[in-house]
């Protein structure tokens, strides 16, 4: 029996709404945003751009769009371990993660609405509220073997 393990831990932040509606977001939301994404995954985070202009969205060729930061080793560790013990179970309305954020490869998809559940997240000193995506990528095959790498390594998945 070939033993599985979590390859990385990909961290999402997508910032292209909070652009549209503010002005100076360049200079004080952007720096705050990333500031706070950055202690939670433990490194600074890469920007990512767009790739080209699209005038019904309102976006122009290389305006940040989102933030990634990809989690290997000690720190994607540690980061699971946070997810697992504390963020999860502060999450409002939780009850499991569900059966439909695996893709066919066996990967989870877990989308968090606010960042404050993390306990690095100072609430009063908080001045944007933001939501992320976190996708586990393990070595699995198919999505049945990866709901039980997964229930194995204590995330709380619905029956």
């Amino acid at each position: 029996m070939q033993s599985r393990k979590l390859e990385k831990i990909v961290v999402s932040v997508g910032v292209g709404k909070m652009r549209q509606n503010n002005a100076q977001f360049d200079d004080k939301i952007l720096p705050e945003i990333t500031k706070e994404f950055g202690s939670l995954v433990g490194q600074k985070p890469a920007v990512r751009g767009s790739k080209k202009s699209i005038a019904s969205f309102k976006i122009r060729q290389g305006e940040v769009v989102g933030l990634v930061a990809t989690l290997r080793g000690k720190r994607m560790v540690d980061f699971l371990s946070r997810l697992i013990n504390v963020a999860l179970p502060r999450v409002r309305d939780f009850h499991g993660i569900d059966t439909k954020n695996f893709d066919s490869r066996g990967n989870l998809t877990i989308g968090i609405k606010e960042h404050t559940v993390f306990p690095e997240i100072n609430l009063e000193a908080s001045k944007v509220n933001f939501g992320l995506e976190v996708s586990l990528v393990a070595g699995t095959k198919d999505e049945k073997e990866g709901m039980e790498f997964y229930r194995k390594l204590g995330l709380p998945i619905k029956k």
